[in-house]
């Protein structure tokens, strides 16, 4: 889930403590230590929901490209910074340093697409980002897509990462939580499939009104 914005996030330095600060609220803790670690058991969940092959959008360190690898699924992570791009391929997964929104590969072929990790902000506009993940997929695909709790909302605005007395670039960014998914997904030409809940973490597979399954 990295861009400049969260470059300071690429450092994996043990106790650092990173911080997402919203321009109109609280500040919130960013759960850096886990997307360093391997794939949990929440992640396994959603691999679990993948089969074939697979975008994993923003990357970061690569935990999820590294899971859908290992499950045998054909992955490729996607992120604007070079630094995560290659942890990722240090990781022995495959990586593309790449706008999401410009050109990738194979786009209208990929059987799922993964927003993990709060990367549904990516853009600060939710329903871009859905509508751009509808036009990676074929006819069958899914978005799995992670929301925040019940009872969070939506929101939109500018924030920046906080990291010590570091304070990064402000960028765009947002949330959805499971209540307002449904009407993003709507307006981007998606349909809610399924909300699950696996621990402390909510998440989404959204599915193409049109969808087609092959045998």
């Amino acid at each position: 889930m990295t861009g400049d914005g969260f470059a300071s996030t690429l450092h994996d330095r043990p106790g650092a403590v990173h911080w997402l600060v919203p321009a109109d609220g609280p500040r919130r803790r960013l759960p850096v230590d886990r997307w360093h670690r391997a794939a949990g058991l929440a992640d396994a969940a959603v691999v679990a929901r993948c089969a074939g092959p697979t975008l994993d959008l923003g990357c970061g360190p690569g935990r999820m490209s590294v899971a859908l690898a290992r499950a045998g699924l054909s992955a490729v992570g996607v992120d604007v910074s070079a630094r995560a791009v290659a942890s990722t391929r240090a990781r022995g997964a495959v990586a593309v340093q790449a706008d999401l929104f410009g050109t990738l590969p194979a786009e209208g072929r990929w059987a799922h697409t993964l927003l993990l990790d709060g990367n549904i902000g990516i853009g600060g506009d939710p329903v871009a980002l859905l509508q751009r993940c509808r036009s990676l997929l074929r006819p069958s695909g899914t978005v799995l897509v992670e929301l925040e709790p019940p009872g969070f909302g939506v929101w939109q605005g500018q924030a920046h990462v906080a990291t010590g007395s570091h304070q990064g670039p402000v960028f765009r960014w947002a949330w959805l939580d499971t209540g307002a998914v449904a009407d993003a997904a709507a307006v981007a030409g998606l349909a809610i499939g399924e909300v699950f809940r696996f621990g402390c973490r909510w998440f989404a597979e959204l599915t193409r009104p049109d969808r087609t399954v092959t045998p």
